[in-house]
């Protein structure tokens, strides 16, 4: 089910008072969009129909779905959908990320029907009465082809977050319900196969995922994409080579083709934020929640690195207390928590999502893994920190493992609170830490500019008192 709201606001409606609603430029998308829409979706189809033959796919328990000729109707409805969606946005830029998340859509499923054509395999039974004049009226463009990743599913995705966004109360249900029936409509008036759904499904979420509402234009800086370029390629590696496998398993197993597609999908786009070195792209919030588009896309990656600094750290110490009442550890779950007695979470990590319960303390600080934060970042957490141990509370500073990015803020807050040698007392604690050169330039840098700030704020106070 689609969440109401997206980077922990509403986008869209919040517009600021003197910008009016774009009426002019939904028309003007909308007329531009539609023309896109039909010409493309025909040429794929027209494509195809020149070929002698076309594959077609499904699973044999696939015969047992039932034709439901009413289901035309919900189907038919995500037009009428689509084209109301454009007249939702109160901001210019809000529906131009909606109507970027439509366009990609598009251009990825069209792009997939003339690459790799797929036909309805079943015949279609007739329907009389108001169905069967929708379905003749659907036969008129819409032939058996352009099947995988089923366009429809990918639109129905966005559509379903766009309106989720602005529908309160009982209206919520009532559109949950409404889309849910568009989604099944597919299989049940046989214009898809079931494989075509979930590769829609994906490209839908990948869309959204492409296009987050209030995404800010930020740019690492050079120093930064240096330490990440070489992790970036590592990733887009291992991107090619699921896609490589994801193709040699077609012929044999269909499911686990789709299983290793998605981890490629999944590892393409953690290789293109690792490009631009910005943990801002998981979409993180400080509330450690992730958009379901980043969990639907992101989710095989994130199931393998948790399944990594579980692995990595089971004989050693989940966490280990530095100084009273201040841990350094992996990233827990609530059970973790419970044992430790730690009623606050400081988290470093970017690409996974908060597993701890609601009453506990947190806030996410996102720092890429295997690099280090930048002095802001690093600043912040620090401060964090200081703040909830100077409250009394009992902080478990974590990221995956607990043996790099939260070992770096300890150190920094220990300087801070224990001068003189951070590090050995960090290691002291915990042994496993390993910071490396470019970890331990950034503790000197952010101990050099505490001094800086402390010597001239004393310098300050000692002229005010002349």
């Amino acid at each position: 089910m689609p969440q109401a709201a997206e980077g922990g606001h509403l986008a869209g409606t919040a517009a600021p008072a003197a910008e009016a609603r774009p009426w002019g430029l939904a028309l003007a998308l909308l007329a531009g969009m539609g023309t896109l829409f039909f010409s493309s979706y025909g040429l794929a189809n027209w494509l195809a129909s020149q070929r002698a033959a076309v594959p077609y796919f499904h699973f044999a328990w696939e015969r047992h779905i039932p034709f439901v000729p009413w289901s035309i109707v919900p189907y038919w409805s995500i037009d009428l959908l689509y084209g109301l969606s454009f007249f939702l946005w109160r901001t210019r830029a809000a529906l131009l990320t909606h109507v970027k998340r439509l366009l990609a859509a598009q251009l990825i499923s069209v792009a997939c029907f003339i690459a790799f054509p797929l036909r309805f395999a079943f015949e279609r039974p007739a329907a009389g009465g108001l169905p069967g004049q929708l379905f003749t009226l659907l036969g008129g463009f819409d032939k058996p082809f352009n099947q995988a990743p089923s366009l429809h599913i990918s639109l129905l995705v966005i559509l379903w977050v766009a309106y989720a966004m602005h529908a309160r109360g009982g209206w919520r249900w009532l559109l949950h319900g409404w889309f849910a029936l568009i989604g099944l409509s597919v299989l049940t008036t046989y214009q898809h196969h079931a494989v075509d759904v979930p590769t829609g499904w994906l490209v839908g979420w990948f869309c959204v995922f492409l296009f987050p509402f209030g995404a800010r234009e930020d740019a690492a800086g050079p120093a930064a994409r240096a330490r990440t370029h070489r992790l970036s390629l590592r990733y887009a590696a291992g991107a090619l080579a699921a896609a490589a496998l994801a193709w040699l398993a077609l012929p044999g197993s269909v499911l686990a083709a789709l299983l290793l597609g998605w981890l490629a999908l999944a590892l393409g786009c953690v290789a293109a934020i690792y490009r631009r070195g910005l943990p801002a792209l998981f979409q993180k919030r400080p509330d450690g929640g992730m958009p379901m588009a980043a969990r639907w896309v992101l989710a095989p990656y994130q199931l393998g690195a948790f399944a990594n600094l579980r692995w990595w750290t089971r004989r050693r110490p989940q966490a280990s207390e530095i100084v009273p009442g201040i841990w350094v550890g992996r990233f827990p779950g609530a059970a973790e928590l419970r044992r430790l007695g730690a009623d606050a979470v400081l988290d470093l990590t970017a690409e996974l999502p908060r597993l701890v319960p609601a009453a506990v303390a947190y806030r996410c600080v996102p720092v890429l893994d295997l690099t280090v934060p930048p002095p802001a970042q690093l600043d912040e957490a620090v401060s964090i920190l200081d703040a909830w141990h100077g409250q009394g509370r009992k902080v478990l500073v974590c990221c995956a493992l607990g043996y790099s990015r939260s070992a770096l803020v300890a150190a920094a807050w220990l300087a801070v609170r224990a001068p003189g040698e951070p590090l050995a007392l960090l290691r002291k604690g915990r042994p496993q830490v390993v910071l490396g050169a470019d970890s331990v330039a950034a503790l000197a840098d952010f101990i050099g500019r505490r001094q800086a700030a402390q010597s001239s704020g004393g310098a300050s106070h000692a002229g005010r008192n002349e």
